[in-house]
């Protein structure tokens, strides 16, 4: 079983990954280096799996598996995993959270901000069509944490 849980920037996608893998789940970010990358596309620079990558870890023995991320070629994957979670947030606590992080620099160069907002706009709605399940993540990490495990047992 692959439990991919996707959602904007801000949205807790990276926090609630490392909460998973610190209480013994198999939890892969797949927004890490290893597994991402921007690539300029006819569309323009695109963040994007590294397909490769990304396949190989999903062809694994692990399960269940909770892997996180949001890239434009995320869909390619759909069919191997077996819940979408779309994460969820106000706007201001996305951007609240994106300022005040210290574990990843996106959202604070010129620029960013107004991209995360046109991608709550015009990406969400998208990946909102294709969840299974939608958490909102101003919830307590705990009750989160507890909503996601209970997946498995599915």
């Amino acid at each position: 079983m692959i439990i991919l849980i996707t959602g904007m920037s801000g949205t807790g996608k990276s926090t609630l990954i490392a909460a998973l893998a610190a209480r013994g789940h198999a939890a892969v970010d797949l927004d890490a280096p290893a597994y991402s990358e921007y690539r300029d596309t006819p569309d323009g620079r695109e963040w994007m799996w590294r397909e490769e990558a990304v396949d190989a870890l999903l062809r694994a023995s692990y399960s269940p598996l909770f892997v996180s991320g949001c890239a434009s070629n995320q869909g390619r994957f759909y069919p191997m995993v077996s819940h979408i979670v779309l994460l969820t947030a106000p706007v201001d606590v996305m951007l609240d959270r994106l300022a005040t992080r210290t574990t990843n620099d996106y959202g604070k160069r010129p620029g960013e901000v107004e991209e995360v907002l046109e991608n709550t706009r015009a990406v969400e709605p998208l990946l909102r069509q294709r969840a299974t399940l939608e958490l909102d993540t101003t919830a307590p990490i705990e009750d989160t944490l507890a909503r996601l495990i209970a997946l498995v047992a599915e």
